[in-house]
C-alpha cells in the first residue's frame, strides 16, 4: 500500500495528515487522491461509508484551490446537516496549515444571516446542504459562478431524499468547465442520470463492488415474529452488556417510540429523526459521543451525520423500504479498520428481502437465535464479575473498611461473592426465568406474514375483516398503523394483519372487540363508509374461500344486523347500515401482499405515509 506521500500531497497537507495521526490511505483515497491531483477530469467513485471518502476528495481540492482568493472555489454538496457539519469540521482539520482558508457550512435549522456573513468572509470552499445552498442562492447571497470543484457526497442518499431537483437547479448556476466528482455507496439509476447530465467522460472507481459491504461487518439475523421483534430486540442488548450500537427505524414515529420504550425500560437509550430541532439533535450526539447513551435509535436520513468509529452494532429493527439502503446503515460499524457486527431483526414475510439485499452486498447472512433468558442472566453475571474484576481500587475507601469489615465478619469469601453477585443476577433471573422462545424458523406452522403475530391462541384473539386493501394505499405496516393509531391502541394490541388488494384482515385480542366495532359504525375514509365485522376460519370444501386456497383456508363472517354474509368473486356487497362498500375480488391465501415502494425513492424520515380521517367533524393525521 503507498503512503500518503506518495500520493503527490504537498508538505503543508502532509503535516496536517501527521497532526491528524493519519499513516496510511485508504483504498478509495488510494485511488482517487493520485486522479484528482494529475488530472483536470470528472469523477464518480462508489465506496462504502466509513472508507475515508472524505478525504479521498477533501485534499484534491485543497490542494488545487488558491487560499490567497476571496472567491468560492469549491462546492460541496451532502444529505444532512449533520454530514455537512462533519465534512467541514474534517476540511478545516486537513487544511489547517494553508493560511487564509476559509470552509463555510452552510445547512438548515442555523441562522442563514450567520452563515451569508461567512461567506462574505470570503469563503473558498463552501459544504452546503441541497435546501439551504438553493436558497441562498436565490437569494443572491452566495456566489457560485466561479466554482471550479463539485462534489456529491452521499449522492445516491441525496436523491433518496427527494434533493434530485435541487441539485439539478444548483449545478446548473456553476460553470460547464468545471470538475465534478461523484462519491456514493450505491450506484442506483437516479446517481447514473446525474453523472450523465452533469459529468464528462468522467473516469470511475470502485472499492470492493458496486454495493458491496465492508468486509470488516459480519451479517446476523434473527427470525421471529413480528410482535416479539421489541423483546427480541432487548434481548440482543443484554447479551450484549458492551453494546454501542444504532439501532435503525423505518419511520420517525416508531425511532421515538422503541427509545422511549427502551428508556422506560432502563437502558440508556436516545433518539435521532427528523422531528427534533438541530440543538436536540446536536445535544443527543453529543451524549452518544460521549457514550452516555449506549444505544442510539434513529432514521436512516438522520443518522447520516453520525461519526463514531467505535460503534460495536448496527441493528435493523425494521428493514428499510429501499435495499440498497442497508448498505449505508452496516456501514456505520466496521470503521476505521475495526470490526463491527450487522444484525437484522426479521419475521418469516422479510426472508424474501434478505436475500436480495445478499446479492446486492455480496455477503451471507448467518441465522442465529435470540438468546434465551438463562443464556442473557450467565453474559450478564460475567460481564459483572469481569468489570469488578478490573476495577481499580480506590484509597478513598480505606476510610470505610473497618465498619464494612465488621458487617461481614462471619460471612465467609464463598458466601460474600454469592452475595454481591446475587443482586446483579437476580435481576436479570428474576425477569427472564419464564421467558418464552422468540425464535421462529421457516418451517414453523402457522402465518406470521410480517403481521406482528405474536402467538396468541384463537380463543384469546378475535379477527376482523375490513374494507379497505393496497387499492386504497395501504401495506400491511401502514394499515396496522393506522389502526393503532385511530383506535388508541397499544403497539402490540393489532396483530396478523393481511392486506389485499380491496380488502384486509386483523387481530386484537377480544376485550378490544366492542371498542373496534364501535368505532368504525358510519366511519368514513376518503368520502366512503370502512365497514369493519369479525371473521372467522373455517375449512374449505374444497372451494377457494376469501382468503383461503383451493385446499382450504374459507373465511366466514359474522357481525352486525346482517349475519352472515356470503360472497362470490367480485360480488356487490353491502353493509347493513346502507353505505356502500366496494367491490372485492376473492384472493388466495398464499397471495402475499407486496409492500409498496414510494415512487419517488425518498425516505420516510423526509416525508412519511400521510393520510386524514373524519368522523364527528374530527381531523385525524398519521405523521
Amino acid at each position: 500500500m503507498s503512503t500518503f506521500q506518495d500520493l503527490g500531497l504537498n508538505d503543508l497537507l502532509l503535516q496536517g495528515i501527521t497532526d491528524l495521526g493519519f499513516e496510511k490511505p485508504s483504498e478509495v483515497q488510494e485511488k482517487a487522491i493520485p486522479i484528482l491531483l494529475e488530472e483536470e477530469t470528472d469523477l464518480v467513485a462508489l465506496a462504502q461509508t466509513g472508507t475515508g471518502k472524505t478525504a479521498a476528495f477533501g485534499f484534491p481540492m485543497l490542494q488545487k484551490i488558491d487560499v490567497s482568493s476571496r472567491t468560492t472555489q469549491g462546492l460541496i454538496l451532502s444529505p444532512t446537516r449533520e454530514l455537512c457539519l462533519q465534512i467541514a469540521n474534517e476540511m478545516k482539520a486537513y487544511g489547517k496549515h494553508l493560511k487564509g482558508l476559509n470552509v463555510v457550512a452552510i445547512y438548515g435549522g442555523s441562522s442563514i444571516t450567520d452563515q451569508a456573513r461567512e461567506v462574505k468572509r470570503g469563503a473558498q470552499i463552501i459544504v452546503a446542504t441541497p435546501g439551504r445552498m438553493k436558497d441562498m442562492i436565490k437569494r443572491r447571497l452566495v456566489d457560485i459562478t466561479k466554482i471550479q470543484y463539485s462534489v456529491l457526497d452521499e449522492a445516491d442518499e441525496m436523491l433518496n431524499m427527494g434533493f434530485k431537483e435541487d441539485i439539478t437547479e444548483i449545478l446548473s448556476g456553476t460553470p460547464e468547465d468545471k470538475n465534478t466528482w461523484l462519491f456514493s455507496a450505491t450506484m442506483p439509476k437516479e446517481v447514473s442520470r446525474i453523472a450523465k447530465n452533469f459529468m464528462n467522460d468522467p473516469k470511475e472507481i470502485t472499492v470492493g463492488h458496486k454495493n458491496e459491504s465492508t468486509s470488516n461487518v459480519s451479517h446476523e439475523y434473527y427470525m421471529v415474529n413480528a410482535r416479539d421483534r421489541y423483546q427480541a430486540l432487548k434481548r440482543l442488548a443484554d447479551a450484549n452488556p458492551n453494546i454501542f450500537s444504532v439501532i435503525f427505524c423505518r419511520t420517525k414515529r416508531d425511532t421515538q417510540k422503541v427509545a422511549e420504550n427502551l428508556i422506560e425500560d432502563g437502558y440508556s437509550a436516545g433518539a435521532l429523526h427528523g422531528d427534533l430541532s438541530q440543538n436536540q439533535r446536536d445535544i443527543v450526539m453529543k451524549q452518544f459521543r460521549n457514550r452516555q447513551i449506549q444505544m442510539l435509535v434513529a432514521t436512516d436520513v438522520a443518522a447520516r451525520g453520525i461519526d463514531v468509529d467505535d460503534i460495536t452494532h448496527v441493528i435493523n429493527y425494521q428493514l428499510s423500504d429501499e435495499i440498497e439502503t442497508y448498505t449505508h446503515r452496516s456501514g456505520r460499524t466496521g470503521r476505521a479498520g475495526k470490526t463491527g457486527v450487522s444484525m437484522v431483526i426479521v419475521s418469516r414475510s422479510e426472508i424474501r428481502r434478505l436475500k436480495s439485499i445478499e446479492r446486492i452486498i455480496n455477503k451471507k447472512f448467518e441465522l442465529k437465535e435470540v438468546p434465551n433468558g438463562m443464556a442473557i442472566c450467565e453474559v450478564q453475571l460475567m460481564s459483572s464479575a469481569k468489570k469488578i474484576h478490573e476495577t481499580e481500587v480506590s484509597e478513598e475507601i480505606d476510610q470505610y473498611l473497618e465498619d464494612i469489615n465488621g458487617l461481614f465478619e462471619e460471612t465467609s469469601k464463598e458466601d460474600l461473592i454469592k452475595k454481591f453477585f446475587s443482586a446483579e443476577f437476580s435481576r436479570f433471573y428474576n425477569y427472564y426465568q419464564k421467558s418464552k422462545n422468540l425464535n421462529v424458523t421457516s418451517g414453523d406452522s402457522g402465518r406470521d406474514g410480517g403481521r406482528d403475530s405474536g402467538g396468541q391462541s384463537s380463543g384469546s384473539a378475535a379477527r376482523y375483516f375490513i374494507n379497505v386493501g393496497e387499492k386504497d394505499g395501504f401495506d400491511w405496516m401502514k394499515l396496522k398503523d393506522f389502526l393503532k393509531e385511530v383506535l388508541d391502541l397499544g403497539r402490540d394490541d393489532v396483530f396478523k394483519v393481511d392486506c389485499k388488494d380491496t380488502f384486509s384482515f386483523f387481530n386484537t385480542e377480544k376485550e378490544h372487540q366492542e371498542k373496534v366495532l364501535a368505532f368504525f359504525t358510519d366511519y368514513k375514509h376518503e368520502g366512503r363508509f370502512v365497514n369493519v365485522e369479525i371473521t372467522e376460519d373455517k375449512p374449505s370444501r374444497g372451494g377457494r374461500g376469501r382468503g383461503g386456497s383451493g385446499g382450504g383456508g374459507g373465511r366466514r363472517r359474522e357481525g352486525g344486523s346482517g349475519g352472515d354474509r356470503r360472497r362470490s368473486g367480485g360480488g356487490d356487497r353491502r353493509s347493513s347500515g346502507g353505505g356502500d362498500r366496494r367491490r372485492s375480488e376473492s384472493r388466495g391465501s398464499d397471495d402475499r401482499p407486496t409492500r409498496s415502494r414510494r415512487s419517488d425513492g425518498g425516505d420516510r424520515d423526509k416525508g412519511e405515509f400521510k393520510t386524514t380521517h373524519s368522523r364527528s367533524g374530527r381531523s385525524r393525521r398519521k405523521d
